[in-house]
């Protein structure tokens, strides 16, 4: 019986690959290996009956052995020793194909060929060493987003962040239908365009517009004055200054945040930033009291103070002002430094 099974393994090699070449063998295996038993016990014995053969077969082949039934004849003993060889040849090449196959799979991931299926991801069309490492460790800083980064064929031949959970990486021509379906951009919270060049930054954003009309979609520009041209595709497209790419993943998680940044630095907003020295009244008191009084009084927001020599943004309203603090507030018009802050209480 040996020899059949290497006869077989032969005469299987280039006819069957993978999975089908390990069923074929165990089948051939099994219904041999019963015939034998059935002829070694002469057809009375316990172990060749249908109903005990296949657990016997299952047991013996994987060579666990419980011991329940076992052949006692010495040519049943040898029919049982066919059996763990060919188990032992089966279960080889089952590894063989598993491993092969996890090595093919990673190959794939990391060329960038395997389809991603994420969903409220983050896409990422463009690569520069260092500056989309940089953007890709601001996207997933929160909530450990996920996060596709897309790359032309001559930028990134292999996924340039295989050790990084979460970052998935598909590579050719990313103005292709293919290769945004590759990375689910019909799927995705967020789309950035952060391209090598401003045109090529206009033909990504419309062959994103086209696949995923409704998803939040931020470009980088080198030129500002081209954001009418983007607008021209969709007018809720957000462009960022390209030299900003920490402003590229802030728009991308909390869309709209260039607006506000656009507002509070444009001389024309409703409101502008001022700064006054602390009101002696209020001294002592803590930061959230300040807060709500600049509040109530002026519809002034104070954003940060300045104390003990060093500057804070947003502090704990809990921070206790000191008689030297400076005070920068939001306000549509300069408060009054003589105002009476005995308002307060």
């Amino acid at each position: 019986m040996p020899l059949l099974l290497t006869q077989l393994l032969r005469a299987l090699r280039g006819r069957l690959r993978g999975w089908r070449k390990a069923l074929a063998v165990i089948g051939f295996v099994f219904l041999t290996s019963w015939l034998a038993m059935w002829l070694a016990e002469g057809g009375e014995g316990q172990l060749a009956r249908p109903e005990n053969y296949w657990w016997w077969f299952l047991i013996t082949s994987a060579t666990v052995g419980y011991g329940d039934l076992y052949p006692v004849e010495g040519a049943a003993r040898l029919v049982g020793a066919y059996v763990v060889v060919a188990g032992i040849i089966t279960l080889t090449m089952l590894f063989t194909e598993l491993a092969d196959h996890l090595q093919n799979l990673r190959g794939k991931r990391m060329k960038g060929v395997l389809p991603q299926q994420a969903e409220g991801h983050v896409v990422v069309l463009g690569y520069r060493a260092g500056r989309t490492e940089r953007i890709v460790h601001d996207l997933r800083l929160e909530e450990e987003r996920e996060v596709v980064l897309c790359a032309w064929e001559e930028d990134a031949p292999e996924h340039p962040m295989p050790e990084e959970d979460g970052v998935g990486f598909v590579r050719g021509d990313l103005s292709c239908l293919d290769v945004l379906s590759r990375a689910a951009v019909a799927r995705a919270g967020a789309v950035i365009v952060d391209a090598r060049d401003d045109n090529e930054a206009l033909a990504l954003a419309l062959a994103v517009r086209h696949t995923a009309p409704r998803v939040h979609l931020v470009a980088a520009l080198r030129d500002m004055s081209r954001r009418a041209h983007l607008r021209y595709v969709d007018p809720e497209i957000q462009c960022v200054q390209w030299h900003m790419p920490n402003l590229l993943t802030e728009e991308a998680l909390d869309p709209g945040v260039t607006e506000v940044y656009t507002e509070l630095t444009s001389s024309s907003g409703s409101s502008n930033t001022y700064s006054l020295p602390l009101p002696g009244a209020l001294a002592g008191r803590s930061f959230g009291e300040c807060q709500t009084w600049f509040g109530r009084e002026f519809g002034a927001t104070v954003i940060a103070v300045r104390q003990g020599g060093a500057a804070t943004v947003n502090p704990s309203w809990d921070t206790v002002l000191t008689g030297d603090a400076v005070l920068y507030y939001l306000a549509a018009a300069r408060v009054d430094p003589r105002h009476p802050a005995a308002t307060l209480d």
